[in-house]
């Protein structure tokens, strides 16, 4: 197994709260690592951590075996595109414009006949090219989160951080948005670290979970191993139940909230 990236110990704090404490993780080429946990059990400051939005307290981030706040923010560029939940500010451009601005780490301010190329070709595989002359105020919701991972594709990066892709998007485009990215794993060798927030979603599309609880990492493995009953209970504070028939992988069925019951 091959490893794209490593992290020891990392640990990180908004001012006197513990937010993360001692991560340890590893990401393998070619693969899609799914980050689930509760609201508040550290998954997104985790991916900021990783693309140097945050700075870590301590610990290391190893990029292909290179330690990542020794790069330059145009090596960390070339090597991993960061997907948002959402975009609060708006782009004064059209959608091409703005996944076009992924092709920044390589050609700087200019572009070439081949880079508009390469943002056609994404545009298509996202299914927005009818979108490529609108606005980006002008886009809904589910339909900027599609033009924001055309614009992290658009940086023929090794590395993919995906923060709840799919939050905004309905049931067809949250599948097709999933079926994407693993496609370009099994077809391009991206790896992908992906906070989800559907369950089942993790479950079907990830080939290793990470569970976190109250900023650490409860268990980690595969779909299978991680998606319990025992543990799905313990780190949501829920009843579910766990269909796995015939070496599948696991479906969470929902019961009730256990504090919420009585």
């Amino acid at each position: 197994m091959k490893l794209k990236l490593r992290l020891n110990d990392v640990t990180f704090s908004y001012t006197s709260t513990p937010i993360l404490e001692e991560i340890t993780m590893e990401l393998a080429e070619s693969e899609i690592l799914g980050i689930v946990g509760p609201n508040g059990a550290g998954k997104s400051t985790l991916i900021r951590c990783i693309d140097r939005i945050l700075k870590p307290e301590q610990g290391s981030i190893l990029l292909d075996g290179q330690e990542v706040t020794e790069m330059s923010m145009i090596a960390i560029a070339k090597q991993i595109g960061y997907v948002p939940q959402s975009s609060t500010g708006v782009f004064p451009a059209t959608v091409f414009d703005t996944v076009l601005v992924g092709r920044r780490p390589h050609i700087g301010w200019r572009s070439s006949e081949s880079d508009e190329d390469k943002v056609w070709g994404i545009l298509k595989l996202m299914d927005i090219e009818d979108l490529a002359m609108r606005d980006w105020g002008e886009l809904s919701g589910g339909q900027q989160q599609k033009v924001l991972i055309a614009r992290a594709l658009a940086q023929e990066a090794g590395v993919l951080l995906l923060d709840e892709p799919t939050s905004n998007l309905d049931i067809k485009h949250q599948l097709e948005v999933m079926e994407i990215m693993t496609d370009l794993v099994a077809k391009r060798g991206l790896s992908v670290i992906m906070a989800v927030h559907d369950l089942n979603l993790a479950s079907r599309y990830t080939d290793r979970v990470i569970i976190m609880k109250d900023g650490k990492i409860f268990d980690a493995g595969s779909p299978s191993k991680v998606l319990t009953t025992e543990n799905v209970g313990s780190v949501y504070d829920v009843e579910v139940d766990v269909i796995n028939r015939n070496g599948e992988k696991p479906y969470i069925v929902p019961i009730r909230s256990v504090r919420g019951s009585g």
